[in-house]
């Protein structure tokens, strides 16, 4: 049997039967009305979209408060929309992953149309931004996805072709077009807009913002727009830019999901790669729990989110559950598992559950580290979340996740997960307390090594600053003793990488943090096994 319209309601049986929830509505008529009065449009669509955001507008179509689904666009990949979406009538299967080893299996049939956002493609998003119905524009595009410069500080090749484009013309970034759309709405009538971005990232409505006013000002600058357009970006009850905080793990597909759907007698269920090395399937495999708080700041009015188990609060909130997941209860976890799982040579994060110094490990990061300095956002318990992440979501061994996909882009990711904790400690005076935080570091820069603990060439994942970071570190291999006298410049080199507030959030020398990841580090590349030593050491220090 194949996912489409057709199947899912004359062979309703067939899904009965093996206990797949479908869609009670009529996706045919929420088609025709979101045609005709669009009001949601998101940017990405990739697995965190369909297995997440495209679920809960499911549910709230279920019960009756939305009667139109979301359009989607994608500006970066859209053969994605060729391969898995319109073969099977822009509907997903949501594989849900519980611990027991439970699915729960739902087909998720509130996205009605996949549009690109490619070339002149755009023109037919034009004419949906256009429209008065549409109350806000979503995004799931990842942090990059909002760059306007380079690691150079330069703008970007994309973004500087549209800045001299203009509006008018075709756009190549997911900014460009954006911001093209919003021109469009401006010279309709100056119509109210909600921007939510929903990506996985701090402060994801001020990135939003700041690029959409940057090319803006731009655009400006050469005569494309007006002054008022402007002001209408920069006011609040015609355009805003709620921010958000996301939390579901939705991993790569997992070819044995779709074994065992294949058995189940759903057919063509193979995952494909995109020429843009997009790997998706028509399914998406995904954790069960999930949070999503957005600020709730809608000018051309909203659904009834909260229906769907969204937190509809304000900013401050937003932000203080975003620091409660990214710094304590569940990010910094991640990497220290991604680190040491990638140098242990573990293949799954579940599996590293069951490895005690690694779980002892976490523990001691998140609760005795972490928890002292976190700020209770009030409408989620840290010490429940990190309960559930560490008894549910990372044990889960049904969930494909793998230590190689979180370790990339690391150097991005080290400053907000455990620079905001280092400066807390700071200020208070207390760095001396941490242990696993320093250990972790140290155990980054023995991964940037490219040697596992077990002596064996190990392939690194992708980072912008991988060739940097290696480029620093040449010279040291296992063996290495970074601080004998002849390899001073080693050691100044491991210095000035630790001393670099940008990357750490903080500098690690000037507050002295250096000496215990140094001697760590050095430590760890003394010889083989020297990892796992020195984690054990460390997690059951008193």
């Amino acid at each position: 049997m194949r996912l489409s319209y057709d199947n899912i309601y004359k062979e309703k049986a067939f899904w009965d039967e093996r206990n797949i929830i479908v869609p009670n509505y009529d996706t045919k008529v929420i088609k025709g009305n979101t045609r005709k009065n669009p009001q949601w449009l998101h940017f990405g669509g990739g697995n965190i979209f369909r297995g997440y955001i495209a679920c809960l507008a499911d549910t709230l179509i279920e019960e009756g408060i939305m009667d139109t689904g979301i359009i989607a666009t994608d500006s970066f990949d859209d053969e994605i929309f060729e391969k898995v979406y319109q073969p099977y009538d822009n509907l997903a299967l949501l594989v849900g992953l519980r611990r027991s080893g439970e699915k729960y299996l739902r087909v998720i049939g509130s996205v009605v149309d996949a549009v690109s956002a490619v070339g002149e493609k755009q023109k037919d998003l034009a004419e949906i931004a256009v429209k008065p119905s549409l109350q806000m524009i979503s995004f799931t595009i990842t942090e990059k996805g909002y760059a306007i410069r380079g690691l150079d500080r330069g703008i970007l090749p994309m973004v500087e072709a549209d800045i001299k484009a203009g509006p008018q013309n075709i756009q190549l970034s997911a900014m460009g077009v954006v911001t093209s759309l919003l021109y469009k709405r401006f010279k309709n009538g100056m119509l109210p807009i909600a921007l939510v971005s929903m990506d996985n990232c701090s402060e994801n409505g001020k990135k939003l913002q700041e690029a959409v006013q940057f090319i803006a000002e731009e655009w400006k600058k050469l005569g494309f727009v007006e002054d008022e357009f402007i002001t209408y970006l920069s006011d609040k009850s015609k355009v805003s830019f709620p921010w958000s905080m996301i939390d579901k793990i939705t991993p790569r597909p997992d070819p044995e999901i779709t074994k065992e759907l294949s058995e189940m007698g759903i057919e063509d269920m193979d995952p494909v790669l995109t020429s843009r090395k997009t790997f998706i399937a028509p399914f998406v495999n995904a954790e069960m729990p999930q949070y999503l708080v957005i600020e709730d700041d809608f000018p051309n009015g909203r659904p009834d989110l909260a229906k769907a188990g969204i937190y509809l609060t304000d900013r401050e909130t937003v932000n203080r559950v975003e620091r409660m997941k990214v710094m304590t209860c569940l990010n910094p976890l991640h990497t220290a598992l991604a680190i040491f799982g990638c140098l242990l040579g573990f293949k799954k994060i579940s599996d590293e559950m069951k490895d005690v110094d690694l779980r002892m490990m976490v523990e001691r990061l998140g609760v005795k580290e972490g928890l002292p300095v976190v700020t209770n956002p009030g409408i989620i318990d840290p010490k429940k979340f990190l309960d559930e992440v560490m008894t549910e979501r990372l044990p889960n061994s049904f969930l494909p996740d793998t230590p190689q996909r979180i370790a990339t882009d690391t150097s991005q990711k080290v400053s907000i997960r455990f620079g905001e904790t280092i400066k807390v400690y700071d200020e208070k005076g207390r760095t001396g307390e941490l242990k696993v935080i320093p250990l972790v570091i140290a155990a980054w820069l023995r991964y940037l090594i490219a040697v596992d603990d077990f002596g064996e060439v190990m392939e690194l994942s992708s980072d912008p600053m991988l060739n940097e970071l290696r480029r620093r570190l040449s010279g040291i291999k296992i063996g290495t003793d970074i601080f004998a006298e002849e390899n001073f410049g080693l050691l100044s080199n491991v210095r000035e990488i630790l001393g670099n507030s940008k990357l750490f959030g903080v500098d690690l020398v000037a507050n002295g943090m250096n000496e215990l990841i140094e001697e760590r580090f050095n430590y760890m590349i003394g010889n083989i096994g020297r990892v796992r030593s020195a984690l054990h050491e460390t997690v059951i220090m008193k």
